[in-house]
């Protein structure tokens, strides 16, 4: 999953050439989440504006701005965009532990249910993993790899655990530590598992992220993990966030909530993920 795939196409003279979709992709996907920044920070933002900032097209910037609209991210407008206000935006850490607070109790407790003795695990520094942290101080011989300041915290009296603390710059509203040492150090790790929490849950776009740097440290932890389970209660599958941290096809099983939509569950279900509802 963490390797690059490359296409071979033919160009007009029949000679063989590798293109990389998927780099392009990305770089095209941090563009985005950059103008999301700017139209944040300032509200509005023009396409010649645009084109001087990244010094692209005006066709690449309008590509972008339509992108982020059909996303619900922005709003197109005359000339530019505005920043769409239904968004869904990171409240700090300290409000989202009261939000849903019993929900998360309850989707904790039967994600713990399925770590097994000594294996190794990657919890985010969401506030749904912090409840799952909280049942797994009883399990013998079990590695934790974690960016969360509040996850750490949490596991440090356990006997059992052996906590793995990434490297990085510490984010305040998240408790989450982010940046490129934090990445590289994901890179050299194998992990069981990997529960992932995320800011939205739309099923149409995927599990998504509030902080484009924090986002990257999740795909690090996707690449390290051999299964990927979502923990989520039901209100975030009614919200995307600005940055994709995942499509569902690449998720394995999602624990959540017995307040979830029907609908959604056979959304959820129609990519192949397990679905466990509490």
């Amino acid at each position: 999953m963490g390797e690059m795939k490359r296409e071979v196409a033919e160009n007009h003279t029949g000679e063989s050439r590798v293109e990389e979709p998927l780099q392009e992709g990305m770089m095209a996907e941090e563009r985005r989440m950059q103008i999301l920044q700017i139209l944040r920070s300032e509200g509005r933002a023009k396409v010649n504006e645009l084109v001087r900032r990244f010094n692209t097209s005006a066709v690449t910037i309008r590509s972008d701005l339509n992108e982020l609209d059909q996303r619900g991210l922005v709003q197109r407008s005359h000339g530019g965009a505005v920043i769409q206000d239904t968004v869904f935006r990171e409240s700090p850490v300290h409000e989202r532990i009261k939000s849903q607070s019993k929900e998360k109790q309850r989707i904790g407790a039967m994600a713990a249910t399925l770590v097994r003795e000594g294996e190794t695990i990657i919890l985010d520094s969401g506030t749904t993993t912090l409840e799952v942290a909280r049942h797994l101080k009883n399990i013998p011989h079990l590695q934790v790899i974690t960016n969360g300041v509040n996850i750490a915290a949490e596991l440090l009296g356990s006997r059992n655990t052996q906590i793995i603390m990434m490297g990085g710059t510490v984010r305040n509203d998240s408790a989450s530590i982010v940046g490129r040492a934090t990445e590289d150090m994901l890179e050299q790790f194998s992990a069981d598992k990997l529960f992932l929490c995320g800011a939205g849950c739309d099923p149409d776009f995927g599990v998504s992220g509030t902080n484009l740097e924090e986002t990257m440290a999740n795909r690090a932890m996707l690449r390290a993990a051999r299964e990927i389970i979502v923990v989520a209660d039901a209100s975030k599958f009614s919200k995307r966030s600005m940055s994709l941290i995942a499509s569902f096809s690449e998720v394995d099983m999602v624990i959540s909530d017995v307040s979830l939509l029907p609908e959604l569950q056979e959304r959820i279900r129609s990519f192949g993920c397990k679905l466990i509802l509490v």
